[in-house]
């Protein structure tokens, strides 16, 4: 149940609050989602809680980086081997790679540009909308939250800094793919063999390949928690 349903008498809304999560428009910097689809294809789309483009952007990231061998060939390049850097890659997979990587760049931007116009007009209806959600799964509500501790969560776990503000879509999508990312790249077993002392093992047991997915993947969190909540403040 809410505290206000919708009774179509206004074009467009500024916000949505459901079990699932909080949605918002607001003004966002064309350019800077455009780099977080450069960054990581799908990461642009979430930020604007087009969950379904982003998700099917991300997992096709991470399948053909995968196949193509890009992050390994990266980690040979920094190394200085260019030449084994070259080899690696499949090309039967990398000719995928491009075109679909500047259309999240290019459509992430596009939607950008049009949703903050849908903001404006919003903006002007000043429309009411629900605030309050209460289901047998779960409640949300809008509420005030500091910003920092939405940063400091993610920065521990990705995902929990979005638990926080309660996007759950969003936070669920992070989670998972965290566990995936430390599984593959056996980033625990790292860390206990780095622990025990054992430096070199600790170093020769991580999977490189799967490593490189993590900086953005903290980022993006870290991000997204971030602006969101302040955001849901203003």
């Amino acid at each position: 149940m809410s505290n206000y349903s919708n009774d179509n008498t206004a074009r467009r809304y500024k916000a949505h609050v459901s079990i699932l999560g909080t949605t918002q428009l607001h003004l966002r910097n064309p350019y800077i989602i455009a780099w977080w689809s450069a960054a990581f294809p799908g990461f642009g789309h979430l930020i604007l809680s087009k969950y379904l483009r982003g998700y099917a952007l991300f997992i096709w990231k991470v399948v053909v980086n995968l196949y193509s061998h890009v992050n390994l060939s990266m980690v040979y390049s920094f190394q200085g081997n260019i030449d084994m850097a070259k080899e690696i890659l499949n090309t039967r997979w990398l000719l995928m790679y491009i075109p679909v990587y500047l259309f999240g760049i290019w459509d992430s931007y596009r939607t950008t540009v049009d949703m903050n116009r849908v903001y404006l007009l919003a903006e002007r209806e000043e429309h009411s909308f629900n605030s309050f959600a209460l289901g047998s799964l779960e409640i949300n509500y809008l509420d005030k939250r500091n910003p920092v501790f939405s940063v400091i969560w993610s920065l521990f776990i990705p995902g929990l800094g979005q638990l926080y503000i309660h996007r759950i879509l969003t936070a669920l999508f992070v989670i998972i793919w965290l566990v995936i990312f430390y599984y593959n790249l056996h980033a625990l077993k790292a860390v206990s063999l780095l622990f025990l002392g054992k430096i070199k093992e600790a170093t020769s047991v991580l999977k490189t390949e799967w490593l490189l997915f993590i900086p953005s993947h903290y980022g993006f969190a870290m991000y997204d928690s971030y602006i969101n909540t302040v955001k849901s403040i203003s």
